[in-house]
């Protein structure tokens, strides 16, 4: 370092981060924990409670990530809190689970949940993302009702199909 050089300021541990870090290992934990109750039905070979603790592993890895760049004190700058894309969000969780739970079915619940998540990324066509919402989610159910004889919850539109 010369003397020209402009002097760095000494990063700080980003407690934000220490946080998302500690949910991050949190939800993992409680996705083992969980997986722990599934009842193997598989002879040999992997069971239903193979994929929580493989999404869990990647979740241990992303916290100990976060947990180190925290501690060093790298992670990015966070923008202000804007909470209305995270309530858009939240809104079309609950109307995923408010459709599917009044027998609206897979494909209105996941286009539901489609337009208010592309909403919350700011964008303004909604009729537009409704249409594409529509038929991709008609695509995806006919792929796992038909190709992969995997059952979705059904509603008027798949009774239709």
């Amino acid at each position: 370092m010369t003397s020209g050089d402009p002097v760095q300021p000494p990063r700080r541990v980003d407690r934000a981060g220490l946080v998302i870090a500690a949910l991050l290992a949190v939800l993992a934990v409680v996705l083992v924990w969980d997986a722990r109750g599934l009842q193997s039905a598989a002879m040999y070979g992997m069971g239903p409670e193979a994929m929580p603790v493989v999404v869990a592993s990647g979740l241990g890895l992303l916290a100990i990530g976060n947990l180190i760049d925290a501690l060093r004190g790298n992670l990015p700058a966070r923008e202000s809190a804007d909470p209305v894309p995270v309530v858009l969000i939240l809104v079309g969780l609950a109307l995923l689970i408010a459709i599917i739970g009044i027998g609206g079915g897979f494909i209105l619940a996941t286009s539901a949940l489609f337009v208010t998540t592309s909403a919350a990324f700011g964008r303004r066509a909604i009729l537009i993302d409704a249409i594409i919402a529509l038929v991709m989610s008609t695509l995806i159910y006919l792929a796992f009702d038909r190709l992969l004889t995997l059952s979705l919850p059904a509603g008027p539109l798949e009774r239709l199909l």
